[in-house]
């Protein structure tokens, strides 16, 4: 059985609703929706044994933080996750739900190797999607989550891989709306490689120019719907030094130039940057005016302190939940000023 069905006006209005709480400040969303294989290796790294039940206890460890609410406005969980259930026998989206957090789905099943384009990647999951939001949203989950992975490199990004990620994630967010799930769509330009900030800045808007016409062809509603794009930053091993002031004004610069305002808001992914540069660069945005909300998305940026501190210890619980308040509190603070 899925949602009520609501139609017309008052499911448009459910949509910006959801949307607008998403990305009101001084919140943002905490992005606890790893893979197995990606949770479990940060688990083994941290010197945490790989199980189930340990992925489980570190999210719980995460979403019973104190007061989290003041500062995060919604979560996004995996599939694994999402099926749940919190050590108190509660399912972790009603936990979620019950601490004024909305919660959220990533349904995606991953980048595989696009044909005929060497070095480049599509995201699938399309198949049985409607069904599978159906049920999400029956049982609770207000928004969803689908990333695509865009490098840059010799001939990268070409304009097959552009397209076809950007159709994808149109007809993921049309299908969404269309369980009055609330869509963030997330190209992420990889920070990998030896590009210049410049590089960066055309690939980022080349690729949201086409997800633009893309979601405009499928009929997508953007006050309905959540961008989680990267920064504009120079590559990783471009040896390339840019300040906070640098990348709020390329980043700003780029996404002005493409997005329409009724978009319902920006929650920037940390892409691989430290927890402090990320935050210094979402904080210097907030200097510039945008017609629409400059918030927070982060995932390693805001968890990985925390599973360091806690590292699968019942006793360091209070250590680990400290060290994500300890990261949540300056982003807040950040976005509060805008």
């Amino acid at each position: 059985m899925g949602p009520p069905q609501v139609k017309g006006r008052a499911m448009i209005e459910a949509l910006h609703a959801t949307a607008q709480e998403m990305v009101r400040r001084p919140r943002g969303i905490l992005a606890a929706d790893e893979s197995i294989g990606t949770m479990s290796s940060r688990l083994e790294k941290a010197g945490v044994p790989v199980s189930g039940e340990n992925r489980r206890a570190y999210r719980e460890m995460l979403l019973t933080t104190p007061n989290l609410s003041s500062g995060i406005s919604g979560v996004i969980l995996s599939d694994e996750t999402f099926n749940q259930k919190l050590s108190d026998g509660r399912d972790f989206p009603a936990a979620v739900a019950a601490l004024n957090i909305l919660p959220g789905i990533k349904v995606d099943t991953g980048a595989k190797e696009l044909a005929f384009a060497p070095g480049e990647k599509v995201t699938e999951g399309l198949d049985g999607l409607r069904e599978r939001l159906r049920d999400y949203a029956a049982r609770g989950a207000r928004f969803a989550k689908w990333r695509a992975v865009i490098t840059i490199g010799d001939g990268r990004p070409s304009r097959r891989a552009m397209r076809a990620n950007a159709h994808a994630l149109a007809r993921y967010a049309a299908l969404c709306q269309e369980s009055i799930v609330v869509p963030i769509v997330e190209p992420e330009v990889l920070m990998d490689g030896d590009h210049t900030i410049d590089r960066c800045a055309q690939a980022t808007r080349a690729m949201l120019e086409h997800l633009i016409e893309e979601l405009d062809e499928a009929g997508v509603d953007l006050a309905g719907t959540v961008l989680k794009p990267n920064m504009v930053v120079p590559g990783s091993e471009s040896g390339q030094h840019a300040g906070p002031e640098e990348v709020a004004e390329r980043t700003v610069a780029t996404l002005r130039a493409v997005l329409p305002a009724s978009l319902a808001g920006v929650a920037f992914l940390s892409g691989g940057q430290s927890p402090e540069v990320a935050t210094a660069n979402l904080a210097a945005m907030q200097k510039h005016e945008t017609p629409w909300p400059l918030t927070f998305s982060f995932g390693r940026a805001l968890v990985g302190p925390a599973l360091t501190a806690w590292h699968g210890e019942p006793s360091l619980i209070t250590a680990g939940q400290q060290a994500l308040a300890d990261r949540v509190e300056p982003n807040s603070a950040a976005v509060a000023v805008g």
